[in-house]
């Protein structure tokens, strides 16, 4: 069943709709202003928000901001309900990101329609995110839909790597965001001693470089093949025109800074605090993760990458691996890892 969170401040109206969605089963939850309104959308997770414009407390464009930048809420679906009809205030809602605009007094089934059509967007746009280069051009597909998106390319570039070819180098200016559609890529960086340290392999399905292009300078890293690859290129104009103008897109970019600056900050305190064995646990850990979201059961990594994911000689990670082996908690096959005690790893004491 959907959930719906309705933000109104008239009673008579929240209680109307309340009653004309849950007889259309629709799950719903109420706030009686902007402020109840964004803790329950934080708290409740709804499918979609129908939300009032003027309000004490939080008008409804303060509610949309704040919403939008949150990655919990920021993908959620918002259609504004409103007794002004001027033109300035459709522009001003839909330019914050609004997915549709009702006026009071509102027909019922118009409602239900629109309450309806959304939420099968939402579930398109979601599903077309599916980690696959298909799932990638469905997504943009649907949002070429929106006017303002009708002039993205049709074409997407896809290119072969071989391991250890380059997608850029540090310094490098970007020019595109880049899509693994097979294979793995390690992004590191390199210190004064050419010493490297790696800060994450990327699989099938993730987007690669967009930091750079958000900040618009050159890369701070440099991102490497480790698997044949296949990769898509997406023009940078491309890119911001999603991200600036599709808040389903702009969602998933949210997210996908939020959980990065985690778990850089995670290995940072790994790096300052924990010891080599402890570190070495950690990352066959992540490996291990990566690998089954992946397909693989078994760990391919040349030493050099793991002391580089470790960072430490690779001397000292050779030896650590050979003390899991002994006991047990890894197998060792021509260099391929398979994790055979995950618990034990995972609570690997410093």
């Amino acid at each position: 069943m959907k959930r719906i969170l309705i933000i109104e401040d008239n009673p008579t109206v929240r209680e109307n709709l309340e009653e004309v969605l849950e007889l259309s089963n629709y799950e719903v939850i109420t706030a009686e202003n902007g402020k109840i309104g964004v803790q329950k959308a934080l708290t409740e997770s709804p499918d979609l928000i129908l939300c009032d414009v003027m309000m004490p407390e939080l008008d409804g464009f303060g509610v949309l901001r704040i919403l939008d930048k949150k990655p919990a809420t920021a993908d959620i679906p918002l259609i504004f309900l409103t007794a002004k009809a001027e033109k300035n205030d459709f522009r001003k809602g839909m330019n914050l990101g609004a997915d549709d605009y009702i006026t009071k007094p509102y027909d019922d089934v118009e409602l239900l329609d629109a309450v309806e059509m959304r939420l099968k967007k939402s579930d398109r746009i979601k599903k077309a995110f599916d980690g696959t280069s298909t799932g990638l051009q469905t997504f943009i597909d649907e949002a070429r839909g929106q006017k303002d998106l009708e002039q993205l390319s049709e074409e997407r570039n896809t290119r072969k790597y071989r391991k250890k070819d380059f997608l850029y180098q540090e310094a490098d200016r970007p020019k595109r965001l880049y899509f693994v559609t097979s294979g793995q890529v390690k992004v590191y960086r390199t210190n004064d001693a050419g010493k490297e340290y790696i800060t994450c392999l990327y699989k099938a399905g993730d987007f690669i470089g967009y930091n750079a292009l958000l900040r618009d300078e050159p890369y701070k890293d440099s991102a490497m093949v480790t698997e044949e690859a296949e990769i898509n290129y997406i023009p940078k104009e491309d890119f911001f025109a999603l991200l600036y103008n599709n808040r389903n897109f702009s969602a998933r970019f949210i997210k996908m800074l939020a959980s990065n600056t985690n778990d850089q900050e995670e290995q940072l305190l790994s790096l300052a605090y924990n010891s080599i064995r402890k570190r070495v646990a950690e990352a066959l850990v992540k490996l291990n993760i990566h690998n089954k979201e992946a397909g693989k059961d078994k760990i391919a990594i040349l030493r050099d990458d793991l002391a580089g994911m470790v960072g430490t000689a690779k001397e000292s990670v050779i030896r650590t691996l050979t003390d899991f082996k002994k006991e047990g908690l890894i197998a060792i096959d021509n260099g391929v890892i398979s994790v055979l005690d995950i618990d034990e790893l995972e609570d690997m004491p410093n």
